[in-house]
């Protein structure tokens, strides 16, 4: 893409947000990871609005991506989020880090052990809904541009010392409505949580701040949800989040 194309896409992805409106897809299609980042960047300073948190994702064999989340859009369980905010109604059910300290950019790549030792760690619902009428039918670059797809985030109590946890390993237990849809010990898609949150410390222009969170891969697939539903997700030994759709 040229400048001049991701300025486009970044303006349209931004009235988007801005007006609650859907859009078919973008003119042009990024042809990179660092593309799709380019655009969410310029949304983000068009939209003038503090990130409060990240989704990211560290594929063993792939190149890590992330997505913005503003901070508005970071609510604490139990949560209600607006129809209107999140039209497609998507849940994952993950694992997630806030980072106690700044990790400020810097040329030596961040270590695992140093990235663990300057966050906690709590469950989370990403909410997913995009800009997109159809936003799975979109190629996947543009789900990046457009923030990885992400409406919100709903968080869960908070716990510093994990070190006895077995994170890739928990019991986790995903209810709608009152059903339980899974349950089951692990489920993170590449069985290291924490790879998200090392990746993310070490590819953010300006590095990561101090309260800020990251969210790293569903355990739970992505079911689309009705108006009216409710989630709730729980994992042992860190507790649950729970968002309903307010229709």
């Amino acid at each position: 893409m040229t400048e001049a194309e991701i300025a486009a896409a970044a303006e349209i992805l931004t009235q988007a947000r801005r007006n609650g409106t859907q859009i078919d897809g973008l003119p042009v299609t990024p042809s990179s990871v660092a593309e799709g980042h380019a655009i969410q960047d310029r949304v983000a300073a068009l939209l003038g609005e503090p990130i409060g948190a990240f989704k990211a994702s560290a594929p063993p064999d792939g190149e890590p991506t992330r997505g913005l989340i503003e901070a508005r859009m970071v609510r604490t369980s139990p949560a209600r989020m607006l129809v209107s905010e999140a039209p497609h109604c998507g849940v994952e059910g993950e694992t997630a880090f806030r980072f106690t300290r700044d990790l400020p950019e810097r040329s030596e790549p961040y270590s695992r052990k140093e990235v663990a030792a300057a966050v906690s760690v709590l469950p989370v619902i990403e909410v997913v809904s995009g800009r997109f009428r159809e936003p799975l039918a979109r190629p996947k670059l543009e789900q990046l541009a457009d923030g990885g797809i992400n409406a919100g985030l709903v968080i869960g109590p908070e716990t510093a010392d994990w070190s006895h946890l077995d994170l890739a390993n928990l019991r986790m237990t995903f209810i709608v409505n009152g059903e339980v849809l899974i349950e089951r010990e692990g489920g993170h898609p590449t069985d290291d949580p924490i790879a998200g949150a090392v990746a993310l410390a070490n590819m953010m222009p300006g590095g990561v701040k101090a309260g800020q969170i990251v969210t790293t891969g569903s355990w739970t697939g992505l079911p689309f949800l009705q108006p009216g539903d409710r989630c709730i997700v729980r994992f042992e030994g860190l507790g649950e989040a729970e968002v309903v759709f307010d229709g």
